[in-house]
């Protein structure tokens, strides 16, 4: 079973975000899911962002490295979206992750100063349409990361939302969240 450091996007730790540990927690996974919102949950995206911006992104991205710092390094780490930031850094920079998991986003392997690790496996979900995912660059950096890696999937969903996979926002869509779902137990039980 797989023990993972899965981090919330930028509406804060919401029910559907605790909701998506307990299906990982139901099939055997150890997860831990850090607020690095301390508390704040937000109902629109902008204002998620806005926090985000004051606190500062490199503040967040440190509550992230933090929360791991207690931890194993054998961990897979997992992000959705804003989440991707820390999730993605820990993975290409911490020795010893077993893999890592992006939801939503994608960030260049350059913006962390270190090569992927060709031995962490990775996979990254994401809608097709997404604006976020396709017009930010995220899908080029997407592709640059899974031409690097030796055992990277892109996965590429019909549809333009967001933020698909957690049940408690207007974007879910329920279909893609359960492929999605299936796919990443799928990637935990390979590790």
């Amino acid at each position: 079973m797989a023990e993972v450091l899965l981090f919330h996007h930028a509406h804060g730790l919401t029910s559907g975000i605790q909701d998506f540990a307990g299906v990982l927690r139901q099939a055997g996974h150890t997860v831990h899911v850090p607020d690095l919102y301390r508390g704040n949950v937000f109902e629109t995206l902008e204002g998620g962002l806005g926090y985000a911006q004051d606190v500062g992104f490199a503040a967040i991205m440190e509550r992230g490295r933090a929360a791991a710092e207690s931890l194993p390094a054998q961990l897979v780490y997992a992000g959705f979206s804003l989440g991707v930031m820390a999730a993605q850094m820990l993975a290409q920079t911490r020795a010893g992750a077993s893999g890592a998991v992006l939801f939503h986003s994608c960030l260049p392997i350059s913006e962390f100063g270190a090569a992927w690790p060709r031995e962490v496996p990775v996979q990254i979900h994401a809608m097709e349409e997404d604006p976020f995912f396709v017009e930010d660059g995220d899908i080029d950096a997407a592709r640059e990361l899974t031409a690097t890696a030796a055992d990277a999937e892109l996965f590429l969903y019909a549809g333009s939302e967001h933020l698909f996979a957690d049940n408690s926002l207007r974007s879910y869509d329920a279909a893609a969240a359960r492929l999605l779902t299936d796919r990443t137990l799928g990637f935990f039980g390979k590790l």
